[in-house]
């Protein structure tokens, strides 16, 4: 399989179907065929069909979902793109820096592209599920860019870095990366553990894991290392309770 064979780009919550049939056009003049939806209000709709200006087969195959988590199950890597600082998010990366990591983890397995509503962008949730985030070097007094047109700049961005990647060689003894799904189950494990133990407050618990996720951003967890982290929560868990499930 192909690099950008793997690579899912994931519109979350586009209000405007003509958005989708230019993502899906800006997408297949790349060559990338993996489109998710998260939410559309208009999906299908015969605006989108008549933006992607012959790419209907990529909206045919779109895949709709309801949350970003859904979109983001199964992945090992995912990219966040937003225009704007945000104050709990890992440092971000240029969109050149950001489509090269994208090329190099798929070798791992599936990654994808995120973007935000046309007004709004991605919440600070949804962008702290992503393991990194990007911005594109735009013109800083008019930073106004359309969606599709930023999927546009991405997708070449990726078919450059996949034609020319220059992957570093693999770390020895380096295992599989995380999957999204294992990331999250570590977090809401964590949510849990710190909620039983009273060192977290369950009515205000969302600062405190939103750095747990900037954490694990930076980090790049592997497999093992989550087994290992969740392991070592069961066993806590079990001490505090005197060993009671």
């Amino acid at each position: 399989m192909q690099p950008l064979d793997r690579v899912s780009v994931v519109l979350s919550h586009t209000t405007h179907p003509g958005n989708i049939g230019a993502t899906a056009r800006a997408m297949k003049t790349m060559g990338l065929s993996r489109l998710v939806l998260v939410n559309p209000k208009f999906f299908p709709d015969p605006q989108a069909d008549a933006m992607s200006s012959g790419a209907t087969d990529i909206l045919v195959n779109a895949r709709v979902v309801e949350t970003l988590s859904q979109a983001l199950a199964g992945t090992v890597f995912a990219v966040a793109m937003s225009a704007r600082r945000r104050e709990l998010a890992v440092t971000p990366m240029w969109a050149r820096d950001a489509a090269a990591e994208l090329v190099a983890a798929s070798v791992q397995g599936n990654v994808a592209l995120v973007f935000g509503n046309e007004s709004a962008g991605l919440s600070n949730e949804e962008l702290l599920q992503c393991r990194r985030w990007a911005m594109i070097p735009v013109n800083p007094e008019f930073s106004s860019l359309n969606v599709a047109a930023a999927v546009q700049l991405m997708c070449y961005e990726l078919r450059l870095a996949a034609q020319n990647p220059g992957m570093p060689p693999e770390i020895a003894g380096a295992g599989l990366p995380a999957s999204h799904e294992e990331v999250e189950h570590l977090v809401e494990h964590i949510e849990r553990a710190a909620i039983a133990s009273e060192f977290l407050n369950p009515d205000n618990p969302k600062r405190l894991i939103f750095r747990v996720r900037r954490l694990f951003s930076r980090a790049g967890l592997e497999r093992e290392e989550v087994n290992i982290l969740r392991g070592l929560l069961a066993a806590f868990e079990k001490k505090s309770t005197g060993g009671k499930s």
